[in-house]
Parts: structure tokens; C-alpha cells; sequence
């Protein structure tokens, strides 16, 4: 790895906005008591005295403003921090002890500010831990905002504990040659009719039944909700399997990955940065789905409620497509015309597992109609209740914290279809067919 910080020998405060550098104090403030956005302190590390000064005067008053990481290190320990890194803390070893305050450190997270990004820096920077990367011009409203949203995921993190809240696998995987996983997507033609909360139940229930690894990738590349969902402080994401696709290998995968140790699934959440997405192909991902299902029994996909390029391509390689409706004419609606766009691009109707959820609400839409109007029999029907809710807020999934109600039984049937292989499909007469 080259060193990145010869990107800013020439740096200077007009690279970010035309700051009046007017004259700066000779101190740095030692100030811990400053804002706390989000429920975390803010501190400011660079090596420039007039950087530290003008990054500080964007976040507010009493932001610490400290020389360098060997200095902030110290400091750790007495809760959540949000650390703004400078241009000058961009050099290989600043990125390593960033990467050791992950797995030592999980109150504190990263947001580096650079004068010019580039695909280099970006990668290694995330990486190393850094929750998010800022290039000049620098907006307030978008670093205050980045700040408040890092230290959010903070208040997930046990401060007690030194070691990360969701580690890294600690062993490689082992590769099932010849004997790939299955992938399962699950898709919804409209937002908020439950499919993330089937998607993690699903790779939950399917993860304590296997005995092979089950990974769970969040697909909503701009705005996955899989690591909150979870309660997962990830260190890294879709972004960096894709940055290292070339060389994926089993030792590399156990690290990328996040661990939900309640159900031993392997989670990839979703880029912290939304404007990610956009340099994510749908090739790329399936040539990381593809890796992936090489050393797993199932890989699950939560998809984003659109069509783009990235969404059809995994649906077509996918060997189940779970479809998420709620029990409501929009949804219904939705439903009907994404069934259509997916029939017009032949994906085979076999293939495909409605899952009504809601479905006993008192909506006055008979279950059996729907079906009739859609031609398809739905595989399961989901019952409102306040544990789902609840087990969304606690971060742990119904089939674990709620095994006994009437929602958790239903995806456990579910993810029973999925077990041995052998998927059962029913048509809209009612006649079971078996595909596999």
C-alpha cells in the first residue's frame, strides 16, 4: 500500500471553502465536555493548528481539538466519541491504530475529512474501521449531520466491554466445492411491507438449523437497515467485499464479515454512505454472491423495494425470490405489476414464494382474493402483533425473542421450505408442486 499521505503535501485551508483565516489560538482545547451530538463527544485530531480550528468552529463549541491519534488514545475509554480525522491523519500507521480502536475501542468511530478523495484512500480508509469519508468542499450541515449519525450507531456499543460488539468471524470458512448454497432473495414492490424484518428472521431461523454457514447481505445499498435491525456494529461492509473481489478468499471473507453470535448467522450490512450505491454494479454483486454461496449453505439478500440493474440481476441468479406484500390495495397493486415485470423478464413463476404480511388484519381484503388476483398461492401468512415492533426496537429477531408467538411460528415455517433443499411450490389451484 502506497502512502496516501503524500495525496495532501500540498494542503491548505482554501482546499475546503474560502475559511477567513483569521488568527488562531496557540492552545488546543482540551474541552471533553463539548457537544454531544447524538449522545457522543466530538473530538478533532489533525497535525494543522488552523485545520483542527476551522473543523472544530463547523461542529460547534467545545469540540476537543487534539494534534494527532497517539495523543487522542489516551482519552478513550470514558464513553462515546466521534473522532474527526484531518487530512493529516491519513498515513498507514494512523489507519491501523484506527482499525485497533475497532476491536478495542467500539464507543469510538471514525470520520475522516480529506482535501481530495481518491478510490485508494477510500478503500483503505474504510477498511481500516472509518465510518464515513468527507472530501472538500466541505458542507456544515453535511459533516454535522455525518457526526450525529456515527455517533447514533455508538449508543449500540457496550462501553464496558474491550472487545467489538459484533466481531469478525475468528476462523476461515471452508469451501463446499462442487455443492454451492442457495440464494434467496427477498423483494417487495413497496416500502414497509416487512421484508427486512422476513429477511433477518428468515437467515436467523435458517442459521440456527444449518450446518453450514448461512450469510445474510443487506442489498439496500443506499439505505439498509440490516446492521440496526441487528444491532450490529459492523466494521465492514458491501463496499469493502467489493473493493476486494478479486481476492476473496476464506480467511478474507471470515474478516469481512459481521457476526450475530445470537444466531451465528454472517451478516454484510449495507455502505454507511448512500452515494455508494452508485458505484456498485449489478455484476459485482454477483460475482460476490457467487464467492459467497461457495462457502455457505444459504445466502440471503434483503432487496431494495425497485427495479435497477443491481436487483435484477440478483433476483435472475437467485434460486428463491421471496415477495413480500402487505395485505392493502397500494401493496396488492404493486405486487400485481412487479409480478408482471418479472414475468416479461422470464423469471420462472416457480421460483417465486408470496409472503402475505399483516394478514389477519381487520382490512376487509379476503386473503383468498388477493391470491386470485395475484395467481399465486402465498407460502406464508404472517399475523400482526406487537412483538414485531418490539423485537425491531430490541435488535433481536422475533424467532429469537418471541420463539413462541404465532409470527415466529410462521417464519420458522417459512425458513422450513428452504431447509433441505427441496422447495415446496403451490399454485394458485392449490395443486403442490415440488422444485429442487
Amino acid at each position: 500500500m502506497s502512502d496516501t499521505a503524500s495525496d495532501f503535501s500540498s494542503f491548505s485551508l482554501d482546499d475546503f471553502s474560502s475559511f477567513d483565516e483569521s488568527p488562531v489560538g496557540s492552545e488546543d482545547s482540551s474541552d471533553t465536555d463539548g457537544p454531544t451530538l447524538g449522545g457522543a463527544a466530538v473530538a478533532v485530531v489533525d497535525a494543522d493548528l488552523a485545520v483542527r480550528d476551522y473543523l472544530a468552529d463547523l461542529l460547534g463549541e467545545g469540540v476537543a481539538k487534539i494534534r494527532s491519534l497517539a495523543e487522542m488514545e489516551p482519552r478513550l475509554g470514558m464513553g462515546p466519541v466521534v473522532v474527526v480525522l484531518g487530512p493529516s491523519c491519513s498515513t498507514p500507521t494512523d489507519f491501523a491504530l484506527v482499525e485497533q480502536w475497532g476491536r478495542t475501542h467500539p464507543e469510538v468511530g471514525a470520520v475522516l475529512v480529506t482535501s481530495e478523495l481518491s478510490t485508494q484512500l477510500l478503500q483503505t480508509a474504510l477498511r481500516s474501521g472509518v465510518r464515513d469519508v468527507l472530501s472538500a468542499p466541505i458542507d456544515q450541515m453535511q459533516l454535522v449531520d455525518t457526526v450525529s449519525r456515527v455517533a447514533e450507531t455508538l449508543k449500540v456499543a457496550p462501553k464496558e466491554s474491550l472487545q467489538p460488539a459484533s466481531p469478525s468471524l475468528s476462523e476461515p470458512l471452508e469451501s463446499f466445492d462442487g455443492n454451492p448454497g442457495k440464494v434467496i432473495s427477498v423483494f417487495s414492490t413497496k416500502g414497509g411491507s416487512g421484508k427486512s424484518v422476513v429477511a433477518t428472521n428468515l437467515a436467523c431461523s435458517l442459521a440456527k438449523n444449518s450446518d453450514r454457514p448461512v450469510v445474510l447481505i443487506d442489498g439496500h445499498l443506499q439505505f439498509g437497515d440490516v446492521a440496526v435491525m441487528l444491532k450490529l456494529t459492523p466494521r465492514h461492509t458491501v463496499v469493502d467485499a467489493i473493493s476486494q473481489l478479486d481476492r476473496l478468499d476464506p480467511a478474507l471473507i471470515a474478516d469481512l464479515m459481521t457476526l450475530h453470535k445470537e444466531s451465528g448467522m454472517m451478516v454484510l450490512p449495507a455502505p454507511l454512505e448512500p452515494t455508494f450505491a452508485d458505484q456498485i454494479t449489478g455484476e459485482q454483486m454477483l460475482g460476490l454472491v457467487n464467492v459467497l454461496r461457495e462457502y455457505a449453505g444459504h445466502v440471503i439478500i434483503d432487496m431494495p423495494a425497485y427495479f435497477n440493474d443491481v436487483v435484477l440481476t440478483l433476483i435472475e441468479a437467485s434460486d428463491d425470490v421471496v415477495l413480500v406484500a402487505g395485505l392493502d390495495i397500494p401493496n396488492i397493486k404493486n405486487v400485481k405489476i412487479g409480478l408482471s415485470t418479472l414475468s416479461l423478464l422470464n423469471i420462472p413463476k416457480e421460483k417465486l414464494h408470496l409472503v402475505l404480511n399483516r394478514a389477519d388484519s381487520k382490512v376487509k381484503l379476503d386473503v383468498g382474493e388477493v391470491e386470485k388476483t395475484l395467481q399465486i398461492r402465498a407460502v406464508a401468512h404472517i399475523p400482526s402483533d406487537v412483538v414485531v415492533p418490539i423485537s425491531v426496537n430490541k435488535g433481536s429477531p422475533v424467532v429469537l425473542s418471541a420463539p413462541k408467538s404465532s409470527v415466529a411460528r410462521e417464519l420458522e415455517k417459512l425458513a422450513s421450505r428452504f431447509q433441505s433443499g427441496e422447495v415446496v411450490q403451490e399454485s394458485s389451484s392449490g395443486r403442490r408442486k415440488f422444485f429442487g
